[in-house]
């Protein structure tokens, strides 16, 4: 385990702030343009838990989730540890597994495929935050509500897998 000193914040660490941020609130934009007509004549029909919050929540969660996540990556940008090009491959690799389950469940309407893929990316985000904790705490726990949310995701893939 290794030992992290941060960088002060410079105009270069500005952008290993906003630069993942960018990034990440345009991969969440792709995927809503994408999912749209799928979200207003295909998932309203579903069977779903009584649980479900209403469509109006998930972009406004989802661009708070998108901009913890880039903070997240940027603050492990700012470090010296060695663990960054990890850190940046399994975050990488879960923000590909993020936009793939949007593109399994409401672009070809799998809700199998949608399942698998969110288990996956359950794991993939909670070994991240792992990871990230001995090198920069927060951006571990800039990675909490995420992991909480899509817990909360899985369960609705769960119970829409199972009553559809």
């Amino acid at each position: 385990m290794t030992t992290a000193r941060t960088h002060s914040f410079s105009f270069s660490g500005i952008f290993k702030i906003i630069i993942p941020i960018v990034i990440c609130l345009l991969v969440g934009a792709l995927a809503g343009y994408l999912q749209q007509s799928s979200i207003q004549n295909w998932y309203p029909h579903l069977n779903k838990p009584l649980l479900t919050p209403p469509n109006a929540v998930f972009p406004i969660a989802w661009t708070i989730l998108y901009i913890f996540m880039g903070l997240s990556i940027g603050l492990v940008y700012l470090t010296d540890s060695d663990q960054k090009p990890a850190l940046r491959n399994l975050f990488i690799f879960q923000l590909f597994l993020n936009f793939l389950w949007s593109m399994i469940f409401f672009v070809r309407q799998n809700i199998t495929g949608g399942l698998i893929c969110i288990v996956l990316l359950d794991w993939l985000v909670i070994w991240y935050a792992f990871r990230a904790w001995p090198i920069r705490k927060l951006s571990s726990i800039l990675f909490w509500p995420y992991i909480a949310w899509l817990g909360f995701a899985t369960y609705l893939n769960l119970f829409i897998y199972l009553h559809n």
